[in-house]
Parts: structure tokens; C-alpha cells; sequence
């Protein structure tokens, strides 16, 4: 046979190309000659055979590592949507599933509720028993949560010592139930390691109502729980919308607050300080107020708590004292004579710790041109109890300076005999709040005479404020007191009006 007959075989022809269009299965039927064509076609078939094994085993494969890929992208979905120590679900999945429950809750009008947990006193797990025994802690917080809820709902670990609980198509009730449940479970004490340690949490619950966003159900919840916080700790506090009209109120006076030193919003009244027996005018309180544009004047009591939260309370300190020590170099320079007397300023806490405090105040100081003796800086009882070896260090740094140190809000805290020895002040002002009933109160009278003898005996001296009459102020210079303050002496005034009332007659008792 020649070769161009074998090639032109229409059997071999189709053969090859079923073959070569991928039809592995293909085979050639070989004709009973057995002659050369055949020869051809038996290795043809051969061939496919061979191709026909190679594919499959191919095709296993790829379905294996197909396999397997999906094994793996779905343990990564998992693992990106929970929490690697706990094996709760973490913040992006409990959105989602919030969300998921809105959706189911439209066709029956149930709508789910979320509570969020901060533990109370976690930071201190991890400062005295390291982050070991911290992990260990919050995977049985976990494990505690987990036991309280329904197999519907979802528990969740939002980050650090901070969860969430979802719970789905849950009455008021339920959910109040189970968030005490909740509270009650971290309550119990729990061994880590050889140590007993707690986990309490503060817990806010805001219920859902049908179309409320899943981020809305999440910020209403935590702004509950910090009213929890708020409210002492280790309890309940179901949301409310006055609980966000005020946070949105803070957030309005913080941002106000930040423009309130440029644009000259905030002024010093002073209030006198004056020697009981004599009247006389021995120093002023420098008492600072916001002349808000619109809201009007604003005391300190409703935006020093919000600028120690933010910071700002170094501004704000910092422009006090930069104003009041401006103001003493002002009365001395329009009016040479008038009497020596301090001034008064209120210290707080953060400030205390403020890198920059005792270089700034040395500066002020100096560039005004006031003896360091004329300050006195007014420190709460709480703080100089509580200080620790970074205010220590700033307290005696500022004695050294000249500074006069006085305990405010005395009787407030929680002061003993032993350390008020010890306290590094040369004044106490004691709280206004200890003689407001001393008039009609004998026992009352017995108690605040007590006091002023302890002070005496600590070797310091006291000045009371908030004295209204003269009765009380006859009454406490009776005891021994020496100094005092309060509107039977003085309001609060602006600076153009101290002269006068330090050229004044003194008010005798």
C-alpha cells in the first residue's frame, strides 16, 4: 500500500481529528487486514488512551486544589469575620447579621435588639497579671456570654474588653432578662491561674424597632452602656433618646469649646478672700466663665468635665493662668498701692500632669512680673490623695518655685488625720457643703469645730468657703478659723472692681 492511500483513509482522517478537537474518547476501528493503516490506528487509539488517563488524573487534581481553595477562601471569610482568640464573631459579622435580622424582621414586625458589655475593671487584669492571664480572662467572659443567650442570637467580641450581644425577634422583656442574666454571670469570680480574679461589665441595651439602621442599633447601645459607666458600673442602663440629644449636646460644646479661647469668649470673675476677724481682702479666686454667643454665660461645671475628657482642659488651664497672672501685673501697674494679696487658681487633675506646667507657670510668673508667693493654686483633696510619683514630683517642684498650695473641696473626699500630715499644702479650703447646715445644727457646728482643729493640728490653716452670713461667719471665726469666702463677702466680680474692694473698709464682724 502507499503511503498517501494510508493518510487519505477517511477512518484515520476522523480519527485524528476527533482526537485532536479533544475527544479523548474517540477510538478508530481497525479493519480485519491488520495491515500497515491498522498498525497507524492501533497506536492512534493507544494514544488517546494514554491522553484519556492523563486528563482525568488531571481533572482530579484540579478539582482537588478547587476543592481546596474553596476550603480555604471560606476559612479566611471566617476568619475575617471572627475573633481569633475567642472564636466569637467579630465586628463585621455582627454587622452583617444585624443587618440580616432588620431584613427578617420587616415581613413579622420584630425587630432585634443589641446590648454592649465593657468590662469595668479589666485594664487592671492585665497590669498586675499580664496579657496572658488577660486572654485567659476574656475567652471565659466569652464562654459566660455564650451560656446566657438563645442559639439565635449572636455574640460577638467588638475589640479589647468590649462585646456585643444580638439578639433576633426578643421582647422587651426577654431582652432585659437576658442582659441581667448577662451582668449576673460576670459578676461571679473566676480563677486564673492560681489567681481569683473579676470581670464585671457595664452594660447599655438599645431595642431595635423595624427600619432601625444597624449602625444607629450600635451607637445607641454604647452610648448606653457609658451612661452605665456614668451611673457607677457594673450595671444596666436600657438606651433612651435624651441619652443621645445629650451626647450630641457635649459633642456640639466640645467643637464650640475648641473656638471659645480665639474668639474671646472666656473671662475670669474674681471672688475675694478675706481675714474673718478683719474683713480685710487677702486674696481673689480667679472663677472663669464662657459669654457664649448664643447659650450666654456658661459655668464651669457644664464644660470642664467635657474639656478633661478632650484635652482641652490644658488650653483652658494654660489661658487661666496666662489671664490672671496678665491681670495681677495690670492692677499693680494702674494702681501701685494697693495691698499685697494672692491669687487664686483652680488646678485640676490632668493639669497637674501637664509636660509643660511648671516651665510655663515659672515663665508666666516672671514675665508679669508677680512673686511666686502671691499664687496660690487650688488642688482637690481627691487628687493630692491619689497622686501618684509624677505629681509627687510636681507638687514639690512647685513648693520650691514659691507656689502656695492649697487642698480644695476639703471634706468632700476621703481624707484622714494621717493624711492630711502628709499632704504637700500649706492651706485647706473646706468645702462649702459641710456649713450649710451648721446654723440650726448643733452637732453639725461640733463636727465642723472638729475639723478646723485637725487642720490646726496638721499645722495648717483653713479657709471656708462659701459663707452667706454673718452668723456663720461669727460662728467659724468662734472655732478659730481665720479665713473665709462666699457672698456675704463678695460675689464673684470682674477684674475692673477688685481695687476697689481692696481699698474698701474692711466688713468687721
Amino acid at each position: 500500500m502507499s503511503p498517501r492511500k494510508s493518510v487519505q483513509d477517511p477512518r484515520l482522517v476522523n480519527g485524528v481529528v476527533r482526537l485532536a478537537a479533544g475527544d479523548l474518547d474517540a477510538r478508530i476501528e481497525p479493519s480485519e487486514q491488520r495491515d500497515e493503516i491498522d498498525a497507524v490506528i492501533t497506536g492512534v487509539n493507544l494514544l488517546a488512551e494514554e491522553l484519556g488517563h492523563i486528563h482525568a488524573d488531571l481533572e482530579q487534581r484540579v478539582a482537588a486544589r478547587t476543592a481546596m481553595l474553596r476550603k480555604t477562601q471560606v476559612e479566611l471569610e471566617q476568619m475575617a469575620k471572627t475573633d481569633a482568640l475567642t472564636g466569637l464573631a467579630n465586628r463585621t459579622l455582627l454587622t452583617e447579621r444585624i443587618q440580616e435580622a432588620i431584613l427578617s424582621g420587616v415581613d413579622d414586625g420584630k425587630a432585634p435588639a443589641v446590648l454592649v458589655l465593657d468590662l469595668d475593671s479589666f485594664k487592671a487584669i492585665n497590669d498586675i497579671l499580664g496579657h496572658s492571664a488577660g486572654d485567659a480572662a476574656l475567652v471565659e467572659v466569652a464562654k459566660r456570654l455564650r451560656s446566657v443567650v438563645r442559639a439565635s442570637d449572636t455574640v460577638a467580641r467588638l475589640g479589647g474588653d468590649e462585646f456585643a450581644i444580638l439578639l433576633t425577634a426578643a421582647t422587651q422583656e426577654q431582652v432585659l432578662r437576658i442582659a441581667q442574666r448577662a451582668s449576673e454571670c460576670l459578676q461571679e469570680s473566676m480563677r486564673i491561674g492560681s489567681e481569683t480574679v473579676w470581670a464585671m461589665a457595664s452594660i447599655g441595651v438599645c431595642l431595635g424597632t423595624p427600619g432601625y439602621p444597624a449602625e444607629a442599633l450600635m451607637r445607641d447601645a454604647d452610648i448606653a452602656m457609658y451612661q452605665a459607666k456614668a451611673r457607677g458600673r457594673n450595671n444596666v442602663q436600657l438606651f433612651h433618646p435624651e441619652m443621645l440629644d445629650a451626647v450630641r449636646e457635649r459633642s456640639r460644646i466640645t467643637a464650640e469649646l475648641r473656638t471659645a479661647v480665639a474668639g474671646g469668649e472666656l473671662a475670669l470673675l474674681y471672688q475675694p478672700v478675706v481675714e474673718l476677724g478683719s474683713g480685710k481682702v487677702i486674696g481673689v479666686e480667679a472663677l472663669l466663665r464662657w459669654h457664649h454667643p448664643v447659650r450666654g454665660t456658661i459655668l464651669p461645671g457644664s464644660f470642664i468635665g467635657i474639656a478633661e475628657e478632650t484635652g482641652l482642659i490644658f488650653e483652658l488651664g494654660r489661658w487661666v493662668l496666662h489671664e490672671g497672672l496678665a491681670q495681677m501685673r495690670r492692677w499693680n501697674r494702674s494702681d501701685p498701692d494697693l495691698p499685697d494679696f494672692c491669687l487664686h487658681i483652680n488646678l485640676s487633675a490632668a493639669e497637674l500632669l501637664r509636660p509643660d506646667l511648671l516651665e510655663d507657670i515659672r515663665d508666666t510668673l516672671a514675665r508679669n512680673g508677680v512673686d511666686p508667693r502671691r499664687l496660690v493654686l487650688e488642688i482637690t483633696e481627691t487628687v493630692l490623695m491619689s497622686r501618684g510619683t509624677g505629681e509627687e514630683q510636681v507638687l514639690s517642684r512647685l513648693r520650691e518655685l514659691g507656689v502656695g498650695l492649697q487642698i480644695d473641696d476639703f471634706g468632700t473626699g476621703y481624707s484622714s488625720i494621717s493624711y492630711l500630715r502628709s499632704l504637700p499644702a500649706d492651706t485647706v479650703k473646706v468645702d462649702q457643703s459641710l456649713i450649710k447646715d451648721m446654723e440650726s445644727d448643733p452637732r453639725q457646728q461640733q463636727f465642723v469645730a472638729a475639723i478646723l482643729q485637725l487642720i490646726s493640728a496638721a499645722g495648717l490653716s483653713a479657709t471656708v468657703e462659701g459663707i452667706e452670713t454673718a452668723e456663720q461667719a461669727t460662728q467659724l471665726q468662734a472655732m478659730g478659723c481665720l479665713h473665709g469666702q462666699g457672698y456675704f463677702y463678695g460675689y464673684p466680680v470682674p477684674a475692673a472692681r477688685i481695687p476697689d474692694q481692696l481699698r474698701r473698709p474692711a466688713r468687721r464682724l
